[in-house]
């Protein structure tokens, strides 16, 4: 789906490009360290296997405008996770809590736990 996400984002004229889409238990784990035991800003909640990065079913994005990435373009953002709800991605900046404009996955319907337990989609 994140192809399928790319290619429409383009025919609205927007470029888009990946900036996260797998993570293993390290790597999922230095992140959830940032801003807690490691300098930075928090990122995640979410430590090694409590992130759908490790199931294969998230990626993070940004627009790109004239060749840079543009974070602070609510409008761009809005039209970017439009498109992505409008495939069946869940676009993770309407999440209640922990929102990430950046952030979408498709689960499936599939949980956390499910994925724990080895189902897959």
């Amino acid at each position: 789906m994140c192809s399928e996400f790319i290619n429409r984002c383009k025919a609205q004229g927007i470029d888009v490009i990946i900036t996260s889409t797998y993570r293993d238990a390290e790597a999922q784990n230095k992140l959830y360290a940032q801003g807690r035991t490691e300098p930075g800003k928090k990122v995640t909640n979410a430590k090694a296997g409590q992130s759908f990065h490790n199931w294969r079913c998230a990626f993070d994005f940004v627009p790109i405008v004239d060749g840079k990435a543009v974070w602070g373009d609510d409008r761009l953002w809005t039209k970017c996770g439009e498109i992505a709800e409008g495939i069946g991605l869940e676009w993770a900046e309407r999440w209640k809590t922990f929102r990430e404009t950046a952030h979408c996955q498709f689960t499936g319907g599939l949980t956390l736990h499910d994925f724990q337990q080895e189902k897959t989609l």
